[in-house]
């Protein structure tokens, strides 16, 4: 997955202003205790923290 992807979907599932708060802010345990940025910026796959994200916020199984 590109990130310009992960990007859209996390706005389409937040919202633009709130996807980036909530990737700066949000510890998530399914991401070892990181938020959405410092994952990305520490090499993980951007599929893989989508995967994260809709596992820790119980997003639809169509919107992953």
């Amino acid at each position: 997955m590109r990130l310009t992807i992960f990007w859209e979907r996390m706005a389409d599932h937040f919202g633009a202003a709130y996807a980036e708060s909530f990737a700066r802010d949000h510890v998530m345990a399914e991401l070892g205790g990181r938020t959405v940025h410092e994952a990305l910026a520490a090499g993980w796959e951007a599929k893989d923290v989508w995967r994260a994200v809709c596992a820790a916020m119980d997003i639809p199984a169509d919107k992953r």
